[in-house]
C-alpha cells in the first residue's frame, strides 16, 4: 500500500508541475500542441535553422508540435494555415493529427521500407536535397544503462546516417540525446561528420531531464 500511495504522491506532483508549467501554459496560448515547440523556437532563433524555401524532415514526429513551429516559419505571415514557402516532411511510428502543409509518414524509421516511403517522398516533391532534418526521436527506456544507450545511440546513428545521404552540403541536423552511456560516442559521431557541432540545452527544457540537443552544421566532405 505503500508503494500506491508513493507512486499517486508522485504522480499528483508531476501534474501539478506540469499544469503550472509556464511553457505549458504557452503552448495551450500559442496553439503548439506541446511545450516542445520552444525547444526547437530556441534552437532556431540561435543558430538561423530554417530559411523560407527549406525543405524540413521531421523525425518522431507525433504529436506534431515541431512541425507545428517549422510550418510557421515556413508561412510569409508565420501562420498555421496559408501560403507556405518550403516543404515538410514528417515521420512517426504513431499518428499524428494532421498539419496543414504537412506531408505525414506513418511508420518506425529503422525500417527500411519506411525509409524508402520517406526518400520517395521527398523524389515526388523533385527534392534533390534536404536543408534541415529535426529529430525529437527517443526509445522507451528500460532503466537498464547499458541498454537504454545503445537504443539512444541506435537512433542517432540512423539519424546521422539520412543526414549523410540527404542534406545540402551547408544543410543541418538536430537531435535529441540524454547524458549518459552515448554521449560522448555521438558527439563524436557528430564531430566526424559536421564542420560545427553544438550541444544545446534550451531553457524549455526542465532542469531535472538529462536531455540536451546535438546540433551539426555543414556537413564535412
Amino acid at each position: 500500500m505503500k508503494v500506491k500511495t508513493q507512486s499517486k504522491k508522485v504522480n499528483k506532483a508531476w501534474l501539478n508541475q506540469h499544469v503550472n508549467d509556464p511553457y505549458v501554459k504557452l503552448a495551450k496560448k500559442d496553439g503548439f500542441r506541446a511545450r516542445a515547440a520552444y525547444k526547437l523556437k530556441e534552437l532556431d532563433e540561435t543558430l538561423g535553422l530554417i530559411r523560407p524555401g527549406d525543405c524540413v524532415v521531421d523525425l518522431g514526429s507525433a504529436p506534431g508540435a515541431w512541425s507545428q513551429y517549422v510550418r510557421r516559419r515556413l508561412s510569409p505571415q508565420g501562420a498555421a494555415v496559408g501560403e507556405l514557402h518550403g516543404h515538410i516532411i514528417a515521420l512517426d511510428m504513431l499518428p499524428m493529427e494532421a498539419v496543414e502543409g504537412v506531408h505525414f509518414i506513418l511508420g518506425d524509421f529503422r525500417e527500411a521500407a519506411v525509409l524508402a516511403e520517406l526518400e520517395m517522398a521527398l523524389t515526388d516533391r523533385h527534392i534533390s536535397a534536404v536543408d534541415l532534418v529535426v529529430s525529437d526521436m527517443a526509445p522507451n527506456l528500460s532503466g537498464i544503462g547499458s541498454a537504454d544507450a545503445a537504443r539512444i545511440g541506435d537512433l542517432v546513428e540512423l539519424a546521422v546516417d539520412f543526414a549523410k545521404n540527404h542534406l545540402k552540403p551547408d544543410g543541418a541536423l538536430v537531435v535529441k540525446l540524454f547524458h549518459g552511456g552515448a554521449y560522448d560516442a555521438m558527439v563524436a559521431l557528430f564531430r566526424a561528420t559536421f564542420k560545427v557541432v553544438k550541444p544545446i540545452k534550451p531553457k524549455a527544457s526542465r532542469d531535472k531531464s538529462s536531455e540536451t540537443f546535438l546540433v551539426g552544421l555543414g556537413l564535412k566532405n
